[in-house]
């Protein structure tokens, strides 16, 4: 299907009239005719609003852009498009249109955009849109459209919107679009017209990216099971479509005008509907991981054989054989998708395309494709450095327990365990620390408030009582430079009595 729009759009490429050559071998001017009251730009025409009833006689070769809408047009004549080669949009919106003819647009084969909106038009031929190949967009929306022939747009292999909203349409064939192949076809407007049965797997059977697009609101659709879990399906999913216009989406609960309901708003319509159909009315997606650099193989696995396979990337590229235009996408004899390497461009959706006589309608496959880049692998983890050095920390632990002294200040709590032991090497007391501290714990004076610092310049003295209550008892005197780690000059006066006797008094500090 792709090669055949290969040759008409080479030749809408082309000059539209190369004209005599002279003498130097240079195109001749081409005489530039403007129909009367008409507009010309460069390759631009318009004629719109201009109250005209029959297209004008001399049209420019030149125009590639024509507007002859907001007119009075009842008719158009075959082959009138035959000296606009070159044409590419075409705008003939607002007339009193009512039917097309065979022929009329035959040399329309560069034509992109037609819009043939809010004309007259009741129905649409087998021939009536014949040799659009290289149409895109098409414009039907506000006529008096009541009927469709079945292959009404068969050939417009490059149509990618389809507006047919606002008519009179009762039935559409989702079975397949009407000859419609729907390989690029991306948005499907049917709304605001009076379907009140449509194809309830043929819609299921649509691909992905069209019921992003298919709009179906302002309908009396049916209220009926398959069709509510449908669309309500589509809306959780978050399509477009359907959640734009959620509100406008309506059935008809007892056949009847004025039993118009809301899809989305009354569940208490569907409360009687049993659990969700089988996933066999809407074929989920799958989900495949691929990691970059490696092979990927996709398979079109179609209820029955199919006659025509085709695929259509994640960046919306129709791919028959051979294949992609970058040569990564390779599409094999059998229908299958292959990737011999995978890159980050492969990533999102691919779909299959299966049509052939022996399906009763167009089957589609979906399969997500998620691309990551491979994770290294993590290193292996070595014990053995960890256990050796657990081990020597043991060892230095245990060692150091047998052999390490204990503190002498703990050997001489006596019978009373001391609750807290100083880890310091021993040091050698002097006589004169180890009478500071006997006197200090015999002491029988109040500390003074927590609030209050000892100063580093304090000195214990053992005041000397009257003579009348010394009794002989020891009177230290201590200097006010006295160091006490260098007890030199220490005079010490002796009474009679044992100097072990002096923790009766009490001491005082400076």
């Amino acid at each position: 299907m792709a090669w055949l729009l290969l040759p008409g759009t080479v030749l809408c490429m082309l000059p539209a009239q190369l004209g005599a050559l002279d003498a130097a071998g240079s195109p001749t001017p081409v005489p530039h005719n403007c129909p009367y009251k008409c507009v010309c730009a460069a390759d631009l025409l318009s004629c719109a609003g201009l109250g005209l009833q029959d297209v004008p006689g001399m049209l420019p070769a030149t125009t590639a852009d024509l507007d002859l809408g907001h007119n009075t047009l009842q008719q158009l004549r075959p082959g009138w498009l035959a000296p606009l080669s070159r044409l590419h949009t075409l705008r003939l919106d607002h007339n009193a249109l009512t039917a097309l003819g065979h022929g009329v647009f035959a040399n329309a084969s560069c034509l992109r955009l037609l819009d043939l909106s809010s004309n007259a038009l009741r129905r649409l031929g087998r021939h009536d849109l014949d040799g659009l190949g290289a149409l895109e967009t098409l414009f039907l929306f506000n006529n008096s459209l009541a009927r469709l022939d079945e292959l009404a747009f068969h050939g417009l292999w490059a149509l990618s919107s389809l507006y047919l909203g606002s008519n009179q349409l009762a039935a559409f064939s989702f079975d397949h679009l009407h000859g419609l192949g729907a390989p690029h076809l991306r948005v499907l407007d049917l709304s605001s017209n009076h379907l009140g049965h449509v194809s309830i797997p043929g819609l299921a059977a649509l691909p992905a990216f069209l019921k992003r697009g298919l709009y179906l609101h302002n309908n009396p659709l049916p209220c009926d099971c398959r069709l509510y879990h449908l669309l309500q399906r589509w809306h959780q999913r978050g399509l477009s479509a359907i959640r734009d216009f959620a509100r406008e989406y309506t059935c008809l609960a007892f056949s009847v005008p004025t039993s118009r309901v809301r899809f989305f708003e009354h569940s208490r319509v569907f409360e009687n509907c049993s659990a969700p159909p089988a996933a066999g009315l809407e074929r989920p997606e799958e989900q495949l991981q691929a990691q970059v650099g490696q092979s990927l193989r996709l398979y079109c696995n179609s209820s029955l054989p199919a006659g025509r396979v085709a695929w259509v990337s994640p960046q919306q590229e129709l791919l028959v054989a051979p294949g992609s235009h970058d040569g990564s996408i390779a599409v094999l004899a059998d229908g299958s998708l292959a990737i011999g390497s995978v890159q980050q461009k492969h990533e999102g959706m691919f779909v299959c395309l299966a049509a052939g006589p022996r399906l009763h309608h167009n089957q589609t496959l979906e399969y997500n494709v998620s691309v990551h880049w491979p994770h290294p692998e993590p290193e292996a983890f070595n014990t053995g450095f960890t256990t050796l050095l657990g081990c020597a920390v043991g060892l230095v632990l245990v060692l150091l327990y047998l052999f390490a002294p204990p503190c002498r200040a703990c050997c001489r709590c006596g019978r009373h365990p001391c609750r807290c032991c100083c880890c310091r090497w021993p040091r050698t007391l002097s006589p004169l620390q180890e009478l500071s501290a006997q006197s200090s714990v015999l002491s029988s004076t109040p500390s003074e408030a927590p609030s209050r610092k000892a100063s580093v310049h304090k000195h214990v003295v053992f005041l000397e009582p009257g003579r009348r209550g010394l009794n002989g008892r020891v009177q230290l005197a201590v200097a006010e430079d006295f160091d006490l780690y260098n007890p030199v000059g220490l005079r010490i006066k002796a009474s009679s009595e044992s100097a072990s006797s002096a923790g009766s008094e009490g001491l005082m500090t400076n």
